[in-house]
């Protein structure tokens, strides 16, 4: 799967295909190639996820800062 394509994929999707090479290589016995191309699509896959949660965590803290939950969690942590 080229990363154009993984770049399309919503975070569930590639968590699933992630899931899915790594229990295929942990039943099968690929050969080295096999292993080296599942390694290369599941960092790829890994990079594409990191970036959404990030970008989740982003709009998470911006929601946060526009609202009155920002005044809470300061009073939280005094």
């Amino acid at each position: 799967m080229s990363e154009k394509d993984i770049s399309k994929l919503p975070f569930e999707e590639a968590l699933k295909k992630l899931t899915m090479i790594i229990e295929k290589m942990e039943k099968e016995e690929p050969s080295l190639e096999e292993s080296l191309h599942h390694f290369e699509e599941g960092m790829k896959l890994t990079h594409h996820c990191r970036k959404l949660l990030t970008e989740a965590e982003h709009k998470v803290e911006m929601i946060l800062e526009d609202g009155k939950y920002l005044e809470l969690k300061e009073m939280g942590e005094a």
